[in-house]
């Protein structure tokens, strides 16, 4: 029974990001190991049947305690040989790789779901390039999850076919599509919601998922409904008050103070506006998408966004930035819009048009359905990893 070891730096990747794959491995055969720093999402990972194994990592650059988890983790291989070793998350993947490296093991496999060094400059920058490029010389075969990411990594690595490859269309692990489907009951969820925060039916609310940090793009994000709320107040003033409806702005997701700081006013402004609703991390996000008009994703950089597919497939129409993972989910004016980011005009401008617009965000929330569950089912991605164990095994 081949030994397969999952290493992520944080338990919730393996939680969030990879759920299903442990158990659908071991179902084929694999003695699957997980490992990652220590958290409370490890139960949820031990419920797929395979045991996790902590070390502890850390996401900030740490090079004392870096060499500790590095010569923790050649001690395990050493002990468990396992024959393969997939890495996901940039310090997993240092670490994971040249610890795998300097203990041999034969299959050396690491996923690249983004990149913090393509917003990154000066020292920082030349750090975390050279972080990267360890980890792919240490690897046998390297996987970007999107064909932007791929492209970034020929032209700034110099890695190309057979080593760098997508498995199937993108994505690290697909989305599983009869999960994120509309139900009666997720529609009721989604009502409560709206009761519960005071929002009328005919009110129109903006909603945000993930890491509440600059580099989502939230500065632009609250620019941008500032300005078309205000807009939206003055037009009400002068409509009569059964057509007036109110904008509201939800944020779903943690923020991340430590790594990637909000500026001070743009904080203040989600904290204390009455339009704004803070919901803070949510396990099950499908409600609080089904509650929501329009979906905002205005990211600077991102690998391929778990959340567009998540949206798409509940109907919600998405406005995204034009950047690799996002462009490649949603279609330009025919499951959603496309903005170029760190754009806080064309952002408003396609806020408003969404906004007005109830026909357009049915057809494009439509389509988007169709185009995600056509490509990106999670057993297709599955199978497609599937292949690749076996086909390098057997080399």
């Amino acid at each position: 029974m081949p030994k397969l070891l999952r290493i992520t730096t944080v338990p919730i990747s393996l939680h969030l990001l990879l759920a299903g794959q442990f158990r659908f491995m071991r179902e084929q055969g694999f003695d699957v190991l997980t490992m990652s720093a220590s958290g409370r999402e490890v139960d949820d990972v031990t419920k797929e049947g395979v045991p996790h194994i902590a070390i502890p990592f850390t996401r900030k650059i740490t090079p004392w305690k870096d060499l500790q988890c590095l010569f923790q983790l050649v001690r395990f291989i050493r002990r468990e040989r396992p024959d393969i070793i997939h890495t996901h998350t940039p310090k997993a993947g240092l670490i994971g790789m040249l610890a795998a490296r300097l203990c041999n093991v034969p299959m050396r496999m690491h996923t690249v779901a983004g990149l913090p060094l393509m917003e990154a400059s000066g020292l920082r920058r030349r750090v975390l390039e050279l972080t990267e490029a360890i980890t792919y010389a240490c690897a046998t075969n390297v996987y970007p999850n999107s064909a932007g990411l791929k492209r970034f990594i020929e032209k700034q690595f110099g890695i190309g076919a057979p080593k760098l490859k997508i498995i199937g269309k993108g994505s690290s692990n697909g989305i599983d599509t009869d999960h994120f489907s509309v139900t009666e009951a997720l529609r009721m969820e989604a009502q409560n919601i709206r009761t519960q925060h005071r929002i009328k039916d005919n009110d129109l609310v903006f909603c945000f998922i993930g890491r509440v940090v600059r580099d989502k793009g939230m500065v632009e994000l609250v620019q941008a409904f500032r300005s078309l709320r205000d807009d939206n107040l003055k037009s009400s003033l002068r409509e009569t008050a059964a057509s007036a409806y109110r904008m509201r702005l939800l944020i779903v997701g943690p923020f991340e103070e430590d790594l990637d700081p909000l500026p001070v006013e743009v904080m203040q402004f989600l904290k204390d506006d009455p339009d704004v609703i803070v919901a803070g991390f949510q396990q099950d996000v499908r409600p609080w998408l089904l509650a929501s008009n329009v979906f905002v994703f205005p990211s600077y950089r991102e690998g391929f966004p778990n959340v567009v597919m998540q949206a798409s497939l509940l109907q919600v129409p998405s406005i995204v930035s034009d950047i690799n993972g996002c462009n490649e989910i949603i279609t330009a004016s025919e499951t959603g819009v496309i903005v170029p980011p760190k754009n806080a005009e064309a952002l408003t401008h396609a806020m408003k048009l969404l906004a007005g617009d109830a026909a357009m965000r049915e057809r494009f929330g439509r389509a988007a359905r169709d185009f995600v569950a056509r490509n990106y089912s999670r057993r297709m991605v599955w199978e497609g990893l599937l292949g690749e164990y076996r086909h390098n095994g057997n080399q």
